[in-house]
């Protein structure tokens, strides 16, 4: 794990907090190795790993099914989630002030967790998605309570235009009192994207105001997708 972590570490955070500002996610190219994307489509077949599955037409969130993995998360997973998150949460504060928010996000995943415990919300929510031929994700917001922390990754673990064709991952922006706008973006296997949960900062003549922000993934033509989804606040159910 430490050369995972010495690999998240020497990420341009600058950058990414520059992309995130100004357009609500950032996307790392080539994070996991084609070989890294094939072992955790593999843990979706282990089903002591997860707490949950989620058929998505049963609720009216599209087509597919989802696994909310159980704690303790796979080493990788955790590796990733308690790594990355420091440098998140300076970004998520940097908002917070800006939009003059008094929430305030701890400088630890764990720390994060503990809060979230004290609202009731002990549910981990990293989940492994999948896909097949009609397979989509209507447009929304992952907030499993009151604890949310604005942002969050997924992992895109298929190579498009050989696994599966379609499929691209959609965000929308909502500026009040003005028409939505639609970004899709078509992820190589191995890429990562992160991303806003729920709003991001956006500056105005009268200073910062909150742009909303969903996401969600168009219709495959063929194939099938799997993606890692990793949120840092945990649900409480």
């Amino acid at each position: 794990m430490k050369e995972l972590k010495e690999k998240i570490e020497l990420l341009n955070w600058i950058e990414i907090g520059s992309e995130l500002n100004e357009k609500g996610y950032s996307v790392v190219n080539r994070f996991m190795t084609e070989s890294d994307c094939k072992e955790h489509i593999e843990l979706y077949n282990h089903e002591n790993l997860f707490r949950k599955t989620v058929v998505m037409e049963r609720y009216r969130f599209g087509l597919g099914e989802y696994k909310y993995f159980d704690y303790p998360l796979p080493p990788t997973i955790r590796t990733i989630r308690e790594t990355i998150y420091p440098y998140l949460a300076k970004i998520a504060n940097d908002w917070m002030n800006l939009l003059r928010i008094e929430t305030r996000f701890p400088s630890t995943g764990k720390e994060l967790q503990t809060i979230c415990e004290a609202n009731a919300q002990t549910k981990p929510t990293v989940l492994i998605l999948k896909y097949g031929k009609g397979g989509f994700n209507t447009l929304h917001q992952d907030l499993y309570g009151d604890i949310f922390f604005p942002i969050q990754l997924v992992l895109f673990l298929n190579e498009p235009e050989i696994d599966y064709t379609g499929g691209e991952f959609v965000l929308t922006q909502t500026i009040p009192r003005a028409q939505s706008k639609a970004m899709v973006l078509k992820p190589k296997q191995g890429d990562m994207i992160i991303f806003t949960t729920n709003f991001k900062p956006k500056k105005g003549d009268k200073g910062y105001y909150r742009v909303q922000m969903k996401h969600g993934v168009s219709e495959l033509h063929s194939g099938e997708r799997h993606t890692l989804g990793i949120i840092f606040h945990d649900a409480i159910s």
